[in-house]
């Protein structure tokens, strides 16, 4: 047993979504109270002061590049249809939106400081424009300068300001570039494909005739590349080899890019000057705290950068970076000096761990397992410190998406589960993002079922282990890990002891009849369309298979989800109490999709744990 109840687990803190001001501080989210809220520092390992408290989390904070103001974002209950506020530096707070019916999404500050972008649906629930708002202009004085006919947002200004670069999803996986003159209004497209490529991470080259970006154009694998912003004309100037190229931030203003590579869900950094268009020239970079790294943000002047990181020992921090240090150390006769180089990394924030030792927390083993096409599937697997003789107990831990990714980050909740004796299994089955092209596509469609065969296959596996009790397997899992959840018990009903569903399909048809209206399209792209694909998504839905289901079940979910409506959990539940499961419901009335409020973790999750006493 646990030396640390549940609720220890859930207030390890976590720092991150650094921001760094014009000033010098640093601006972070931190969620010390229960749900994220904007905190600041001055110095390394200070005293962080709280700047905003509210009962809701803020979901992103990024200061002003000439003011020491910053603009954050925050919606109501988990309903995402984000505000947008403006904290000034006398702690003062502006609502800059004030339209709670609408969605807003951030599109960044001009280079002076004096104007935001921003797409919002204010016009139509399903389609998004763009807007530009004075940073001093509040409510509906923002001036629409785009009307859109789908899910667009603002990828960011020129270095001029004289223009925006604008991204249209399809989907996940496939995405469309445009240049808006701001003078004219014209937008020129950039790109038109015939297939499915994706344009992530964009940002303005800081001539201002070139992007920089990810793509997966003509390639498996994502990589880094730049486009000229007149034509779109692509030049790859870095490949990731059998991994993707996930980001890239730029520093317009001091010729300045990272870029980070994803390797089977670790991350990999590199920091180079751009010493001409695609040209790069790498700075040194000593090792980054954790195994998951992002979210840089430059300072104003470029001699210093701030990013979050994470692994299974770490829970979230941020380290700002000295570039200015680096690049020193690569100029002089010290550019060998790698205990003189990690000096240049520091880590200013120190969110608690609850008093709950650090290196009692584990690290996960990166195991690859045959499925039924002999393909192989990626995996975390962690067993507790302790195994009883007949073999531990274990949770498998399906992520969400499907287009995600499970990385070795920090969960405090998973370290919970192995300090209880439970082992946790956590597969990137086939639809995962992290993995190539080809393998997010092997589970579209009519190919669904393909992904829940992987789970049976991931059981074939621990079953062949002699450190696993094979009576005592749950299946868990949020979103579409939901689905899973639920699609496994179904296919594979003696093998399970329980499952727990978090903010799962029950349904496809009724989760895509009552998504929000601005998804459905974006949804029906993977997973199919009410038109075309009704009988198939009928055909797969767990609530129309419900009575093959014979292990315990508990459901979770938020009555605000905008994204997996609550209706799901209530149809799932009740028809599989009529079947004679038992089944455990828990809707709570202030969340959306997921779990978001400390006191509603602890909640939700004691309850879990004391199902999972019960029934494994």
């Amino acid at each position: 047993m646990t030396e640390y109840d549940l609720e220890r687990y859930l207030t390890v803190r976590r720092a991150y979504g650094a921001s760094l001001g014009p000033e010098g501080r640093l601006a972070f989210l931190l969620d010390t109270t229960g749900v994220p809220q904007v905190w600041t520092l001055d110095e390394p390992q200070g005293w962080p002061t709280q700047r905003t408290f509210y009962d809701e989390s803020v979901s992103f904070a990024t200061f002003s590049p000439t003011r020491s103001e910053l603009v954050f974002g925050m919606d109501e209950g988990g309903n995402e249809r984000m505000q947008l506020f403006r904290l000034d530096a006398d702690g003062s707070i502006t609502p800059l939106t004030a339209m709670p019916d609408a969605k807003h999404r951030w599109g960044g500050w001009s280079s002076d400081g004096d104007r935001f972008a921003f797409a919002s649906n204010r016009r139509d629930e399903a389609e998004f424009d763009v807007y530009i708002q004075d940073r001093d202009a509040t409510g509906d004085a923002a001036e629409r300068v785009f009307e859109g006919d789908g899910w667009f947002g603002v990828s960011g200004w020129s270095p001029d300001d004289d223009a925006l670069v604008l991204m249209e999803a399809h989907s996940t996986f496939n995405q469309d570039l445009s240049v808006l003159d701001l003078a004219t209004r014209e937008r020129r497209q950039l790109t038109d494909d015939d297939e499915q490529v994706r344009y992530l991470s964009v940002q303005w080259g800081p001539d201002g005739e070139s992007l920089y970006l990810v793509t997966d154009k003509n390639s498996d694998t994502l990589y880094l590349a730049r486009m000229d912003a007149e034509t779109g004309e692509i030049e790859r100037v870095r490949d990731g080899g059998e991994w993707n190229i996930d980001g890239v931030s730029i520093d317009k203003d001091n010729d300045l890019l990272m870029y980070s590579r994803n390797v089977d869900g670790y991350t990999e950094l590199t920091l180079a000057d751009l010493a001409g268009p695609g040209e790069l020239d790498p700075i040194g970079l000593p090792e980054i705290p954790g195994n998951v790294a992002g979210g840089v943000s430059f300072g104003p002047d470029g001699d210093r950068l701030a990013l979050a990181s994470s692994s299974r020992r770490l829970n979230t921090t941020v380290s700002v970076v000295d570039v200015a240090a680096l690049r020193e150390a690569d100029s002089s006769d010290r550019a060998g000096d790698t205990e003189g180089r990690s000096g240049a990394v520091t880590r200013w924030t120190d969110a608690g761990a609850a008093g709950i030792p650090r290196e009692t927390f584990l690290e996960p083993d990166l195991v690859h397992y045959e499925t039924f096409d002999g393909r192989e599937i990626p995996a975390y697997f962690t067993q507790p410190t302790e195994i009883p003789a007949d073999g531990s107990p274990v949770i498998v831990d399906i992520h969400g998406g499907p287009e995600s990714q499970r990385r070795p980050s920090f969960t405090g909740l998973t370290q919970y589960f192995l300090a209880r004796g439970y082992a946790v299994f956590e597969p990137n089955v086939r639809g995962s993002s992290g993995y190539g092209k080809d393998y997010t596509h092997l589970d579209d469609v009519e190919r669904r079922m393909d992904s829940v065969r992987d789970i049976g296959a991931a059981l074939d596996w621990l079953e062949s282990r002699p450190d696993v009790n094979t009576d005592r397997i749950v299946a868990k899992g949020g979103s579409y890990g939901g689905f899973m959840v639920l699609a496994s018990l179904i296919e594979f009903p003696e093998r399970w002891a329980a499952g727990v569903d978090v903010v799962g399909i029950a349904n496809f048809v009724t989760f895509l009849e009552n998504t929000g209206s601005w998804r459905r399209e974006l949804r029906e792209a993977e997973y199919g369309s009410l038109a075309e694909d009704r009988e198939f998504l009928e055909e797969i839905s767990p609530i129309n298979n419900v009575e093959k289901i014979e292990a315990p079940l508990f459901v979770l979910h938020g009555a605000n989800d905008p994204r997996v409506p609550v209706g799901e959990a209530e149809q799932i539940a009740e028809e599989a109490r009529e079947q004679g499961v038992p089944v455990e419901k828990l809707i709570f009335e202030d969340e959306g999709h997921g779990i978001s409020k400390l006191e509603n973790q602890i909640e939700a999750y004691s309850a879990v744990v004391d199902f999972l006493d019960e029934h494994v």
